[in-house]
């Protein structure tokens, strides 16, 4: 996001949905780079500021709605839990921030040109 020279500025939001239900946006993706960051659920949760169940839900959605595994879990125990991203989670992160960034390139450009 820009600003202009009086501190006006453009915010938008971008999501992805299957069958009119939310799949993917910003907060599921900053889940994901949290479990990839700390290799737990909880911990990831936490980072974020929901629950461990809210993460988990989301988690059981995305995998359901995109018809993919994200994240490889590993119950807790004596050794401890873990999770850590698929390379399809990867991947999909990664296509996800190319087209985020392609749309506020997109929308900052409009801003520009309709509030000069």
């Amino acid at each position: 996001m820009r600003k202009s020279h009086n501190g006006v500025a453009i915010r938008s939001k971008l999501w992805i949905e299957v069958a009119n239900e939310p799949v993917f946006g910003r907060g599921r993706r900053f889940l994901l780079e949290a479990i990839d960051a700390h290799g737990s659920i909880n911990q990831a949760a936490q980072k974020v500021d929901i629950t461990f169940r809210k993460a988990w839900c989301h988690i059981k959605a995305m995998e359901e709605r995109l018809g993919v595994k994200l994240v490889e879990r590993q119950a807790g125990g004596k050794n401890g839990g873990g999770a850590t991203l698929t390379e399809d989670a990867r991947r999909f992160l990664k296509k996800y921030e190319t087209l985020e960034n392609g749309i506020q390139e997109i929308v900052d450009e409009k801003f520009k040109r309709v509030f000069r």
